[in-house]
C-alpha cells in the first residue's frame, strides 16, 4: 500500500488509472475545490466518442476489436501544463474532473489533497476489486471433484 499523501507513490498512468475508475461524485466534488486554484483555465478539448476495444485470443495470439465503447475526453490547459481526462459513458463532467485533477498534480497545486483523494479512491477501487474476485472465486467449479 503507498504511503499516505505522496503523489510520488503514483506514476500518470497508474493516477490516470484511478481517476478513470473514481466515483462520479466524489471526483467531480474534489476538482470543484480545485478551480479557484488553477486559474485561468483554457478548455482545448471536450467531447464524446467511441474507441475501439482491443481484446487479444490467447489461443490464436492475434489481437481484435471486440467493439465500441462510448467515452467522455478533455484536455485543458494553464501555463503550458496539460490537464487530460478520460472516462467510460456520456458524463463529460467527470471527464473533466479528472483532466482538472491531472492539471493540479501538473501544476503542482493541492499536492496533499490529491493524494489523499487518490489514496483513497484507490483503496476503494483495490477493496471493490477484491469482493468481486472472492464472490467469482465463490462459483468456481473444480472439475477434479466430478
Amino acid at each position: 500500500m503507498p504511503d499516505p499523501h505522496t503523489l510520488a507513490n503514483y506514476p500518470h498512468d497508474v493516477m490516470l488509472s484511478i481517476l478513470a475508475k473514481a466515483d462520479a461524485v466524489r471526483i467531480k466534488a474534489f476538482a470543484e475545490v480545485l478551480i479557484p486554484q488553477l486559474g485561468d483555465i483554457a478548455v482545448l478539448e471536450n467531447r464524446t466518442g467511441l474507441v475501439m476495444l482491443p481484446m487479444r485470443d490467447t489461443a490464436k495470439g492475434v489481437n481484435f476489436h471486440l467493439g465500441e465503447v462510448l467515452v467522455s475526453e478533455a484536455r485543458i490547459a494553464v501555463d503550458g501544463r496539460d490537464g487530460y481526462g478520460m472516462r467510460r459513458g456520456r458524463d463529460l463532467e467527470a471527464a473533466m474532473a479528472m483532466a482538472l485533477i491531472d492539471l493540479a498534480v501538473a501544476s503542482g497545486v493541492s499536492h496533499d489533497a490529491c493524494a489523499a483523494f487518490l489514496d483513497q479512491e484507490g483503496a476503494t477501487q483495490t477493496a471493490a476489486d477484491t469482493d468481486r474476485l472472492k464472490r467469482v472465486e465463490a462459483t468456481r467449479v473444480d472439475m477434479e471433484t466430478f
